[in-house]
């Protein structure tokens, strides 16, 4: 992303933003390539803001077609039903973003984003996955950490007015201010599958309560084999089963997993659109922040619920990653 400057549209368009930035961190970000797969209300309201904030270009993934859900979340779906045509919601949303910014490079590529290989990874600086299984989150942070250069990856999930957002930047490096000078500052990230793996017991006890649930959703919808939101409250007899066989398998005691925020999650899986849209400025904000180089970003996971208005942030890694057998 280094050697090409702003040119003199850039340079007036984005006048007020390099102000508050700078113009390297700008130059930066116009010259990064993000892929972003899942069309659902928060990686919608992630897009909008990037596309404002004039990244180089955006990719988009998604195959499915329009449905009533997909309209309560997703303003980039145009409300004029004749232009459907059997266009996919990659392809729709394409077009409202194209009108945000006509300086950004917007693109659909179609296909199952678990089917790609390594080297279609390599054409990007930035990943977003939205509402994911277990299996694909993995797989997809996997190809990112197995391409020759650092690719951040980002997934995101919204169940009605609870909230996530996981972090992977490998090995980060970045500048931020102290005082009166700017100091070089380094952060090692753990992948999505290692982050998990860390057994509950050993976790802070003011971990929020939502990362277990969030936790325990996943893993029965894998078990299931039930696509991410594909849960009513029929299932809650057998989510609250499965919560304390692995309550008793990470000797976790069970209170930190409440019922009832487990059947706000299993009962309305739909995504909150006021939640959305918090959660997408959160991401834009640290994608921008990733791409600059510039400020403290996110480790790890981010949660939000709407219930008490709190955004919290928790750092969940194993305190000794690579053990030395010797020491």
């Amino acid at each position: 992303m280094d050697g090409e400057e702003l040119t003199e549209q850039e340079t007036a368009l984005y006048d007020r933003q390099i102000r508050v930035w700078g113009v390297d961190a700008q130059r930066r970000l116009s010259k990064a390539h993000i892929l972003v797969s899942g069309m659902k209300g928060t990686v919608v309201e992630f897009c909008k803001n990037i596309v404002l904030a004039g990244v180089g270009s955006l990719t988009l993934v998604d195959s499915r077609e329009v449905t009533e859900e997909a309209l309560s979340a997703n303003f980039l779906i145009p409300p004029d039903e004749n232009v459907y045509g059997g266009r996919t919601l990659a392809e729709l949303c394409c077009d409202s973003l194209k009108e945000f910014n006509p300086m950004v490079r917007v693109s659909v590529e179609k296909g199952d984003i678990s089917s790609f290989g390594g080297d279609f990874y390599e054409r990007f600086d930035v990943v977003v996955i939205s509402s994911c299984s277990y299996a694909t989150k993995k797989l997809i942070n996997e190809k990112c950490r197995k391409v020759s250069k650092r690719l951040a990856f980002y997934s995101v999930d919204c169940r009605d007015s609870c909230g996530e957002i996981f972090v992977d930047l490998q090995n980060y490096t970045y500048s931020k201010k102290k005082l009166d000078e700017t100091i070089e500052c380094q952060l090692e990230y753990p992948s999505f599958e290692e982050a998990i793996a860390v057994p509950w017991r050993s976790l802070p006890r003011k971990v929020t309560k939502l990362y277990f649930a969030m936790r325990v959703i996943e893993r029965f919808e894998q078990a299931e084999g039930r696509k991410p939101g594909e849960t009513s409250i029929p299932d809650l007899p057998a989510v609250l089963k499965l919560k304390k066989e692995l309550c008793d398998e990470q000797s976790f005691n069970e209170s930190h997993v409440p019922n009832d925020l487990l059947e706000r999650l299993v009962s309305d899986t739909r995504e909150f659109p006021p939640v959305c849209a918090i959660l997408g400025g959160i991401l834009g904000q640290e994608v921008i922040k990733e791409i600059s180089g510039k400020g403290d970003p996110l480790k790890n996971f981010f949660f939000f619920d709407a219930t008490d208005g709190k955004g919290i942030i928790e750092d969940i890694s194993n305190p000794n990653p690579n053990p030395n057998p010797g020491s």
